[in-house]
């Protein structure tokens, strides 16, 4: 097979890339690519590489000052196309291959304390959304599971929701232009809502589930339900009805955090605010304080090492709904 540079075959790469991952992983993908492998190494042959070259990628994103998890993320896809290379033909020195990763690094992710979650939770109780928030601190969801979530999977009579659908932004496939239709891999499942958004499957079978409400929430989604109407039947849309992004849903949950004055310290001794995705690990963590045991934990929260466990949980929820009661009753939700 004759040789082509970094750039040609990278090109190639993307090009099937785009048929058989998800869309959000080809968006990443392809921003590593032509934000810095490209730019970094684009001119050199496949054939040539050296473990120098691969490192000058992770060289160039910390010189700009990247975190490391996006060095390793980028490694990572370097990695990937390389060994594709070889799998069509090309040759690849076996070093250039190997060459190590940017270092592991601990993830800044924490999970709130019980007052710090308590604190919050007293601000978001004031909002007509408050729902929106106890989902995310006592019931774990992911935001894009809250951001999907429907009226037609919410059973408040049987006091159930079913999360089987993610609200995503798909990429075009020319980027930002919507006439050209959008990006999606075959056996791709989604359906389209409005502008760029749909609703799509969660990366694993795990990640579909039924979890019971705490009777809080239920309360609270009853006297929720049409405050905010959806022609799209989404429990937290915009005010408009149209799908709440990502970037608005943090900036509602900066907004509540600012006001309960909770600030997560880092192990350095600076402060910041928490993350929108710290409350999933705050779900975990009031779990685990109540004593719950890690199999129903990741049963509620849609993690795939249950796999073998969740039909089971799935239709006997006592142990589940025990499990979110006690967490509720830790931040003062009881009925």
């Amino acid at each position: 097979v004759a040789t082509v540079t970094m750039k040609r075959w990278a090109d190639q790469w993307l090009a099937q890339r785009q048929h058989v991952v998800r869309p959000g992983t080809f968006v990443s993908d392809r921003s590593a690519v032509r934000r810095w492998i490209i730019p970094t190494i684009g001119h050199l042959r496949l054939d040539s590489l050296t473990p120098s070259d691969v490192r000058r990628v992770a060289t160039s994103q910390e010189q700009a000052g990247l975190a490391l998890a996006t060095m390793q993320r980028t490694h990572a896809v370097l990695n990937k196309i390389l060994a594709d290379a070889v799998a069509d033909g090309y040759q690849v020195c076996q070093r250039a291959r190997e060459t190590a990763g940017p270092g592991q690094g601990h993830s800044s992710r924490q999970a709130l304390s019980v007052d710090e979650a308590a604190k919050i939770l007293a601000v978001a109780a004031a909002r007509p959304d408050a729902s929106r928030w106890v989902a995310a601190l006592v019931e774990g969801l992911r935001p894009a599971e809250a951001l999907g979530l429907t009226w037609d999977m919410v059973d408040l009579d049987a006091e159930t929701m079913t999360l089987a659908w993610q609200l995503k932004s798909l990429p075009y496939v020319e980027h930002r232009d919507p006439d050209s239709g959008f990006r999606v891999p075959r056996g791709f499942e989604s359906r389209h809502l409005h502008g760029a958004y749909h609703l799509v499957r969660p990366k694993t079978r795990a990640g579909s589930r039924v979890i019971p409400l705490v009777p809080w929430l239920v309360g609270a989604l009853r006297a929720w339900d049409g405050q905010a109407p959806s022609p799209y039947g989404l429990v937290w849309p915009r005010e408009d009805g149209t799908p709440r992004s990502a970037e608005f849903d943090r900036s509602e949950w900066y907004e509540i955090v600012q006001q309960a004055e909770v600030a997560v310290t880092l192990p350095d001794g600076r402060t910041r605010r928490p993350l929108l995705y710290e409350a999933r690990h705050t779900a975990a963590t009031l779990l685990l304080a109540a004593g719950i045991d890690e199999t129903t934990i990741k049963a509620v929260l849609g993690h795939s090492s249950v796999l073998s466990t969740q039909s089971y949980l799935h239709t006997d929820r006592t142990r589940t709904r025990a499990a979110l009661v006690a967490s509720a009753e830790l931040l003062g939700l009881g009925e």
